[in-house]
């Protein structure tokens, strides 16, 4: 498929797309006019790189895992482990914190309609 069908497909812009391969994150192959081609495989990898990116990860560090997810060794999963293991705990400290938040803000509007509803009795 050519770029503009793996955008339709993925909701990645044409852009993005140029820029994952800039930074390593995906290859293409190339017609002899220069035309990028993909695979249907590749729907996923950019829904993979894009949940990646959306959760925070750099592009840098994407890349640092990405030989291992299409070219497995033991030296690149022991360090696609280590990657994954370093994102993933940053990830689990950010929903804590973003639980927190949460909370605080579930107190705030229950406090928040207590009120009202004490003004209303007031009132009436």
């Amino acid at each position: 498929m050519r770029i503009g069908e793996l955008s339709a497909r993925t909701g990645a812009s044409r852009r993005s797309l140029r820029y994952y391969e800039e930074q390593g994150l995906l290859v293409s192959s190339r017609s002899p006019s220069g035309q990028r081609h993909y695979e249907d495989e590749h729907v996923q990898r950019v829904r993979l790189i894009q949940a990646f990116l959306a959760a925070g990860l750099p592009s840098g560090t994407i890349a640092e895992m990405a030989p291992c997810m299409s070219e497995p060794s033991e030296d690149r999963a022991r360090r696609a482990l280590e990657i994954m293991g370093r994102e993933r705990a940053r990830l689990s400290e950010a929903m804590d914190g973003l639980a927190a938040a949460r909370d605080a803000l579930d107190h705030l509007i229950e406090d928040n309609h207590a009120y009202l509803a004490r003004s209303a009795d007031d009132d009436a």
